[in-house]
């Protein structure tokens, strides 16, 4: 009787790791909202250096190619600053730059 059960068991785990695995990487899903408002505060702030619409960049770091599994490094980068950049932390709440992250991984597709 125990031995029924191993596969069964073993599948379960195998799914469930598949499946958190794939939601840590998943970006999303954002509410309509929250990309508005993270398209408006990136026109506002990032626009100047990152372009319009996260087009024509005046610097190396292409957002719309940003790898949606490094979400830390984003935050990190935006609350502190990195090379060029200044940390914005000081200016923008948690709420604000998630909406930002949202944006960034949404883009103009919603």
């Amino acid at each position: 009787m125990a031995g029924s059960k191993a596969p069964g068991l073993a599948a379960g785990i195998a799914l469930a790791v598949l499946t958190a695995t794939a939601s840590a990487q998943a970006p999303g899903p954002f509410l309509k909202e929250q990309v508005k408002l993270g398209a408006d505060i990136y026109e506002r702030n990032c626009a100047p250096c990152h372009g319009p619409r996260m087009l024509d960049s005046q610097v190396p770091v292409d957002l719309r190619k940003f790898p949606p599994e490094q979400k830390d490094r984003f935050i990190t980068s935006v609350t502190k600053g990195k090379n060029q950049m200044p940390p914005w932390g000081g200016l923008f709440k948690p709420e604000e730059i998630e909406a930002i992250w949202a944006y960034v991984m949404v883009g103009e597709k919603q």
